[in-house]
Formats: C-alpha cells, structure tokens, sequence
C-alpha cells in the first residue's frame, strides 16, 4: 500500500510540475497530419506491447489540404496521444464489459481537417461514452474515473490548458453514454 501510494504522489507531484512549467518551448510550423499519424500509431503499438490481447480498429481521415500549423509539437502530441490513449481505454473497458454473444467491433476513430484559416482535429472512439453527471469535471485537475493506480486525473485538465492557454485554441467533448466519446481541437 505504501509502495502503491508513493508512486500514485510521484505521479501526481510530477504532473503538477509539468502544469506549471515556466519556461515556454518555442512554436514552429508543424505538419499536423503526420504528428496524429505518428502519434495514433505510437499510442496503438504501446497498448499492444502492454496487452497483447488487446485488438481494436482506427480509422483515419486526415485533410491533405491542411497546410502546416505554428504549435509547440511536444504540446500537440502530448495531448493528440492523451486523447488517444483516452480513446484506446474507452474502448479497451467496453469490450471487457462486452458478454460472448454481443457483437462489438472497438473502433477508434481520428481526423484533421482544415476550417476557416485553422486546424481541426477529432479522436472518437465508439466506447462507454461519459455519463452526463462527471462530464462538467472531465476537465478539472485530479479528476479520474481511471482505478486508483491508473490515471492522475490530469491528463485531460493539461490537454485543456495547452490548447486553450497555450495555443488560443478550443477542446470540446461531444458524448453518448453506452455509445461513444468524440474530442475536438480547434
């Protein structure tokens, strides 16, 4: 237990630093397409390393007109992975709660798209989708449905800051519980 709530602080005392890290990492031209590509991939062959059971479907819809955007990559990647890996548990938990005879086909789903001047990109997945009760905190720091060990409860509360704060963007969630969750970066 001692050992199990030390990392569990560890966790959180090193999110909390990476919250408020003064120094600010320059912005550059960034090809969004290829960082969601390289990041869907990356978060997939890291769950299958993990869990060898583990099997699910992406689609892509990546906007080949999307020209490169100015961000801080590591910033964009952390969260595109974040929601990702979000996305993979989704849908990881719903087919474990799925029974022998149901059919169900986990299916994570990514696009980009290019809107007004300004890049769009989604990550869906058809999972438990968020109850309509905990779906006003998903943002706020340390909140986790995640068991305890698993999650810090900031990766979505950093996910938000970066790109509203960071990059004078916008994170949406649309959701149906029992059907699925959609994120929006504007």
């Amino acid at each position: 237990k001692i050992n199990h709530h030390g990392k569990r602080a560890d966790g959180i005392v090193k999110g909390m630093l990476q919250h408020s890290r003064a120094s600010s990492p320059q912005k550059e031209p960034i090809d969004i397409n290829a960082l969601v590509d390289e990041y869907l991939r990356l978060a997939y062959h890291g769950l299958r390393a993990k869990d060898k059971s583990f099997n699910t479907k992406f689609e892509t819809d990546l906007d080949p007109s999307l020209q490169k955007i100015t961000a801080v990559p590591q910033e964009i990647g952390r969260v595109v992975l974040n929601l990702i890996n979000n996305a993979f548990y989704a849908v990881s938990e719903k087919s474990k709660m799925t029974s022998e005879g149901q059919s169900y086909e986990p299916t994570i789903f990514v696009s980009t798209k290019k809107i007004n001047g300004s890049a769009e990109i989604k990550v869906g997945d058809n999972g438990m989708g968020i109850p309509n009760e905990i779906s006003d905190k998903i943002f706020q720091p340390f909140f986790t449905t995640k068991p305890a060990g698993q999650g810090t409860g900031l990766g979505l509360s950093l996910a938000y800051d970066i790109i509203t704060k960071g990059h004078g963007g916008e994170l949406k969630v649309t959701t149906k519980e029992g059907e699925g969750t959609e994120f929006v970066i504007q």
